[in-house]
């Protein structure tokens, strides 16, 4: 497929604003994500409680769920204009793959929602509540909406997410044809014809906003990991002390991938979640014209997923949320 998207479908989407987690463990959950990694509560409500980094811009960029299981609940994208709004709910219309518009949530206005076709619940909105700071968290610093937390050590904003598919390639191709993404970087294998083992996709600079990795099991709509952002790699240092103090299971890392040039650490929050926290900002594309860079499955061991750092433990490609144990694979996280 072409890496570049359909002229009328770029730069309608702006960025990723927010990522839904469900968890069976909410107290214990909010408890990670705002004494550990920082992050405010801006708003609780039913199930449901919403958290921000101090460097978010919006109402909120996490919306934590209570649920039977741990999982993905939805992934927000905020359009670049009410027009490319439009525009991208009619293209998903026309694509089948388009659930109608809802009146929003709580921190935005109306959204048009969608599934991937692998059934991951997503949505677009143009309408959003920015962040005011209170006096307790107003900061000097005017370009920021708020002051950096003393809480546990602060993420500084949501990253990217990644999903995980049992057809990576249609869950890509999705994307770029339909919300104007880019494919920066994929994973296929030799063995397997080519076949997609992973992508990476993004509307920003950034080398990814959304990846997808094939799920060896076959299930429809799992989460493989939410990622929030540091932006020095001494912080995941500081956070790893305060990880095993507080018996927070740290899969893997500090390292560094080969595959978007992150700095990395991955862990699993209290409702079994992985978490990935961004210790760089890592490959960063500013070409216009950029060609996918393809790296083989059968040829990456040892530099693809980690460049810097141990080997990333083999459940780190099957274990998602829900977790689904596939029969005779890697034995799955401590937790799980």
């Amino acid at each position: 497929m072409s890496n570049v998207p359909p002229p009328e479908a770029r730069f309608e989407i702006a960025q990723l604003a927010h990522m839904e987690l469900l968890t069976p463990k909410p107290e214990e959950s909010l408890w990670f994500f705002r004494e550990l990694l920082g992050m405010e509560v801006t708003h609780q409500e039913g199930q449901s409680v919403y958290l921000r980094a101090f460097e978010d811009p919006y109402h909120h960029s996490l919306k934590l769920t209570e649920a039977p299981k741990a999982g993905l609940g939805h992934v927000g994208w905020r359009a670049s204009s009410p027009e490319a709004l439009e525009r991208r709910a009619a293209r998903l219309e026309a694509s089948g793959q388009g659930r109608g518009w809802i009146d929003g949530d709580v921190g935005h206005g109306r959204a048009y929602t969608f599934q991937t076709p692998d059934d991951h619940l997503m949505e677009v909105f143009w309408d959003v509540d920015y962040y005011k700071a209170t006096p307790e968290t107003a900061t000097k610093l005017r370009n920021r909406p708020s002051r950096r937390p003393l809480r546990g050590v602060p993420v500084r904003r949501l990253d990217h997410g990644n999903i995980l598919a049992s057809d990576v390639q249609a869950t890509a191709e999705h994307l770029v044809e339909n919300l104007g993404f880019r494919v920066t970087e994929k994973l296929v294998s030799r063995e397997n014809n080519g076949e997609w083992i992973g992508a990476w996709v993004t509307v920003t600079n950034l080398t990814h906003d959304i990846a997808i990795f094939k799920d060896p099991t076959g299930t429809r709509g799992r989460l493989h990991h939410v990622c929030y952002f540091y932006g020095s790699p001494q912080h995941l240092y500081d956070i790893g002390d305060i990880f095993k103090d507080h018996d927070i299971f740290v899969e893997a890392g500090p390292g560094k991938h080969g595959i978007s040039q992150g700095m990395y650490m991955y862990v699993y929050e209290p409702g079994g979640n992985r978490v990935e926290l961004w210790g760089d900002s890592g490959l960063l594309i500013f070409d216009p014209s950029w060609e996918t860079v393809d790296w083989v499955f059968e040829d990456i061991a040892g530099y693809g997923d980690t460049w810097v750092g141990q080997p990333i433990a083999e459940y780190f490609y099957t274990y998602g949320t829900p977790n689904v144990q596939l029969p005779g694979g890697p034995v799955p996280p401590p937790f799980a």
